[in-house]
């Protein structure tokens, strides 16, 4: 846990995917989820954080991930609900994410090129 709250705060993440030990998407670790985790468990402090394994702590929410061919139409369904969209190859292994930033942004480049495209 205390692993988890120290990458968040390093590269200033709401959301970390968790990969199991076989490269596998495992789900979604939130910064509620570590925030319920702590209200939740009497004398858990962040000294004491180290000793909590992730799998432990209860996920609110389930990132649904895709496959690496999926349609960025996909991806915005997705992106509406999560931070970001995992995504798994064939065989369901890790491969990353997309962030929902980066959706926004190539739907806005697809838009400022409808612009400049002269009407018929």
């Amino acid at each position: 846990m205390r692993q988890a709250i120290e990458r968040m705060e390093f590269h200033r993440y709401t959301a970390l995917p968790i990969i199991d030990g076989n490269g596998k998407y495992a789900g979604t670790l939130t910064e509620g989820d570590l925030l319920w985790k702590m209200k939740n468990t009497p004398g858990l402090t962040f000294a004491n954080t180290e000793k909590i394994p992730i799998t432990e702590i209860p996920r609110r929410i389930k990132n649904e991930p895709v496959r690496i061919d999926a349609t960025i139409e996909s991806l915005l369904n997705l992106a509406v609900t999560q931070n970001f969209v995992p995504v798994v190859d064939d065989h369901d292994t890790f491969i990353g994410i997309i962030r929902r930033r980066e959706i926004i942004l190539y739907f806005a480049q697809q838009a400022a090129q409808m612009k400049t495209i002269p009407a018929k």
